[in-house]
């Protein structure tokens, strides 16, 4: 087995991250399809969401801990088979109750797979000499968008509609077990996620962490917003049928791809703040895009936008926090990112009921400009060299 400074070691973490995104991307890729085959509104979308979020919320503590005390590995493996059955089981659900549950338990296994792989994500950073945390991130985004694309693809060939869930959702569910049975012998031991003492900090550790925290909330639920609701946007705003509505998360997550292959670098050279900064000012853009466009073409590029921006931030985030406090900062940070998959969903389909899908991306575009005024946050836990830009 592989040490942390392994190039194997940094290929296997990928592929954790992108069987997550192939899971993940698939879901949300279905959501226009699942709407159709369960007969609900955006308030019934809303229930599956909250329920994966919660089932997510409740696993990420006890995955925390265990990560802690037994290593990520012990945790990201179990984890992933977890979130493999609950998309599976979801495949087949034909009743609200029955693709609650199914998602509740998909994200039991998201959660703990969630915080574990990206405690090992920093581990392996810290072993390393450049930035690693936006290419990891990136085989989020590209099995994002490979989710993505499978769906658009198979809708084409079963003929659209709510018959493309189950062949499309077993298809990913299937690949995705090839994956990790495959690197699960390169995914590297850690004894535990250390927590890292900074005597630097001191008191104000609590403070910081409550500061990466709102950062998290905001890019979680700006971020979320895309990955939930992108392809429902544009299948009802440009009036498209629900698989081409799809392309809405593909442009979503093909510019976030594009952008986390290139952060190590952008990180490297300019810092995690500016780099943050930028991105929380793509994103900004994006959603007012999302928000006036009307056309297909226009709403493509308002979500390729956000999908350039809200890509930026994540792994800086992440990355600051395991930096700063180790595995139980990082904890923490993660907590409040999925707090905003937790009451998200509920608020993007309140909003949506209220005043209409359009007018609901306000509040994305909003907590993307508070990503702006926080980013200077970050410089805090970044070492000077970085932070000037040098390497």
């Amino acid at each position: 087995m592989p040490d942390l400074a392994d190039d194997r070691s940094l290929w296997a973490v990928a592929g954790l991250f992108a069987v997550n995104g192939t899971l993940v991307g698939g879901f949300g890729a279905t959501l226009p399809a699942l709407r159709e085959r369960l007969g609900v509104d955006a308030g019934g979308l809303a229930v599956v969401l909250v329920s994966l979020a919660a089932g997510a919320l409740v696993s990420m503590q006890i995955g925390g801990r265990l990560a802690d005390s037994r290593g990520a590995r012990s945790v990201v493996l179990p984890a992933s088979a977890v979130l493999i059955a609950g998309v599976a089981a979801l495949a087949f659900a034909r009743s609200l109750p029955l693709a609650a549950a199914a998602a509740a338990l998909a994200g039991l296994g998201n959660g703990a797979m969630d915080v574990s792989m990206n405690a090992l994500g920093v581990r392996v950073e810290q072993a390393r000499v450049k930035p690693v945390m936006s290419r990891l991130h990136a085989g989020f985004s590209m099995g994002n968008l490979a989710g993505a694309s499978a769906v658009v693809l198979i809708a084409r060939l079963a003929g659209g509609g709510a018959a493309v869930i189950t062949p499309a959702l077993v298809t990913l569910s299937t690949v995705s077990v090839v994956a990790c049975v495959g690197i699960s012998r390169w995914v590297p031991l850690t004894p535990g996620i250390r927590t890292v003492e900074r005597p630097d900090v001191g008191p104000r550790v609590p403070a910081f962490a409550v500061l990466l925290g709102a950062m998290a909330f905001s890019f979680g639920l700006a971020e979320g917003t895309a990955v939930d609701w992108s392809s429902v946007h544009v299948t009802d705003v440009a009036r498209v049928e629900p698989s081409t509505g799809a392309l809405g998360l593909v442009a979503v997550s093909a510019f976030m791809v594009l952008i986390r292959l290139f952060g190590d670098r952008a990180v490297a050279a300019f810092g995690r703040a500016n780099v943050v900064r930028l991105g929380g000012l793509v994103a900004s853009i994006g959603y007012l895009v999302a928000i006036v466009g009307q056309s297909l073409p226009v709403l493509l590029v308002g979500w390729a936008m956000v999908g350039l921006g809200v890509g930026m931030i994540a792994p800086q985030v992440y990355a600051a926090a395991g930096h700063a406090g180790g595995g139980r900062m990082l904890a923490v940070v993660v907590t409040f990112g999925y707090g905003a998959f937790l009451i998200g969903p509920a608020i993007i389909g309140a909003l949506i009921r209220q005043v209409g899908i359009r007018h609901a991306m306000v509040l994305p575009l909003v907590l993307s400009v508070a990503l702006v005024a926080l980013a200077g946050v970050l410089s805090r836990s970044e070492p000077a060299a970085l932070q000037s830009g040098e390497r």
